[in-house]
């Protein structure tokens, strides 16, 4: 279950405590009819539609239906082979997206502060979200100015009971953040005023729209939250804690981008302190 949240998350709109609520429903229920235990076999539009139909006592209509279109998208998100009489076969991409050189986030930043006012906001407040807190696209078009706290030290501040994790975003996108959240209050922060479930392609469009010259590289939600990672895992931080913070399973897949240590470096660790 938690292997199909990870792979599908940052591919819809949808918070992934939310996805593995509804999920981890399904796979229950499927099993508990014997159904195999393969995504490719509960993940089916049949046995979606019968889990709507008969495993959701007591809901409303509506929330039948998000229900629904919630599983739906996930299956959609996923990268299906279509194995002919072995049915369908499940797989993860094989790379993650690359992460940004420090010298192109720091010349995205440069371009977004020159925007046009309203454009200059939805801009950063996708960098602050991505490389400052690591939010994958489903969580960024969900999350509302009044999700973030500001401690007295000035820390932006995600609390477990929002995303279902702690999170606290890189102190070079404080300021910045404190600013987005004033002006957004309990709107959403990026694109304030659009709809609730936010469409699939509600950060695609805009990146399209608002593309920067070359040589400079498009911003891009799936590559910002792996320059949030990788960026941590370079300094050595715990890749428990940073997976964690996450919400994913391990950070394996981003670990080629980290470059290995030196042998002075790789030493001193060894050694300790005296």
């Amino acid at each position: 279950m938690k292997a199909v949240v990870t792979a599908t998350v940052e591919r819809v709109s949808y918070a992934v405590e939310d996805l593995l609520h509804v999920v981890a429903r399904l796979a229950l229920w499927a099993e508990g009819r014997g159904v195999d235990r393969e995504p490719a076999a509960w993940l089916r539009n049949e046995t979606i539609d019968a889990f709507v139909l008969t495993g959701c006592a007591g809901l409303k209509p509506s929330t039948l239906r998000t229900n629904r279109t919630w599983l739906r998208r996930v299956r959609e998100a996923l990268i299906w082979d279509d194995g002919g009489s072995e049915g369908l076969r499940l797989s993860a991409p094989p790379v993650p997206a690359p992460p940004y050189e420090q010298a192109e986030i720091g010349r995205l930043r440069s371009w977004a502060e020159a925007l046009r006012p309203r454009a200059r906001s939805n801009a950063l407040a996708l960098m602050a979200l991505g490389d400052g807190m690591g939010l994958a696209p489903g969580e960024i078009a969900r999350l509302r100015g009044s999700h973030i706290r500001r401690t007295r030290s000035g820390a932006c501040v995600l609390d477990t009971a929002v995303l279902g994790r702690l999170l606290v975003a890189r102190a070079e996108w404080e300021a910045e953040l404190a600013c987005l959240v004033r002006q957004a209050g309990d709107d959403f922060l990026f694109r304030p005023g659009h709809q609730d479930p936010p469409p699939d392609n509600l950060i695609a469009s805009w990146t399209w729209q608002h593309r920067p010259e070359a040589p400079l590289p498009g911003l891009n939600a799936r590559r910002l939250r792996a320059s949030w990672l990788v960026s941590l895992m370079r300094r050595r931080i715990d890749t428990g804690v940073i997976a964690a913070a996450a919400g994913l399973a391990s950070t394996a897949r981003y670990q080629h981008f980290v470059p290995p240590l030196s042998a002075s470096e790789t030493a001193r660790l060894l050694r300790g302190p005296r």
